[in-house]
């Protein structure tokens, strides 16, 4: 794999982001708390225009949303669950691509599944019941799955027998668990008309399967080597 950029750095990169997503969660729900509590309801939706990306938005030139909606989660629940999954994740990736290389790939994948998330709402329109599968153009999304499943992807094309626990408790190889992942979110999502970014979960997985496929045939050797250790 990529030579490591800071041989034996103490620092951590997926400590930073983690810390960075806490923080940003617990500051924009103090200040809608106190914007709801004062009445200020309109305040409080346009603070949530200027974090969050909506297609609907993003088209009229609210583009920082890409970045922003990254780091923003919609409940203390949902930031729970991606950033237990994002130190085991982040971590391991962080540690076999570099520091440096696993910083602009998560930003990149977070950056990449905004786009899907945008451009197939508008697909969606176009479509019988497209909204259902895609999304609506007024829909917002948060949060740091669609970065999740870029790490997740680029992991099942290097390790895919790498064994994960699925929900926490359901072993599975890392190739399957990515795919029961994204169907199973998307089929839950449209059976129960939850709100879940499927879109920008398949747009990270896929930034995730390409990086991960320039890796393993640049790096082949060292890929079948760390396989030799996962089988």
């Amino acid at each position: 794999m990529p030579k490591r950029i800071v041989p034996g750095s103490s620092y951590s990169l997926t400590f930073i982001f983690t810390i960075v997503n806490v923080a940003i969660f617990l500051v924009f729900f103090l200040a809608s708390y106190l914007l709801s509590f004062t009445g200020n309801i309109s305040a409080s939706e346009t603070l949530i225009r200027f974090i969050a990306v909506s297609p609907e938005w993003f088209v009229r030139g609210y583009f920082w949303t890409l970045v922003t909606s990254m780091f923003l989660h919609g409940s203390f629940l949902h930031l729970m669950v991606n950033m237990v999954s994002f130190f085991f994740l982040g971590t391991f990736v962080e540690r076999l691509i570099g520091k440096k290389r696993f910083f602009w790939f998560y930003m990149l994948s977070g950056l990449i599944a905004g786009l899907f998330f945008v451009l197939f709402a508008y697909l969606g329109t176009y479509f019988s019941n497209g909204t259902a599968w895609f999304g609506s153009i007024s829909d917002y999304a948060v949060g740091a799955s669609g970065a999740l499943f870029g790490l997740g992807g680029l992991l099942a094309v290097l390790l895919p027998n790498l064994r994960v626990l699925v929900f926490f408790i359901i072993p599975m190889r890392l190739w399957l668990a990515m795919t029961v992942l994204l169907v199973g979110f998307w089929a839950m999502s449209i059976g129960a008309d939850l709100p879940v970014g499927n879109t920008a979960h398949f747009g990270g997985l896929v930034a995730g399967l390409v990086y991960g496929f320039y890796l393993r045939t640049k790096y082949s050797k060292k890929v079948d080597m760390l396989n030799r250790m996962f089988k």
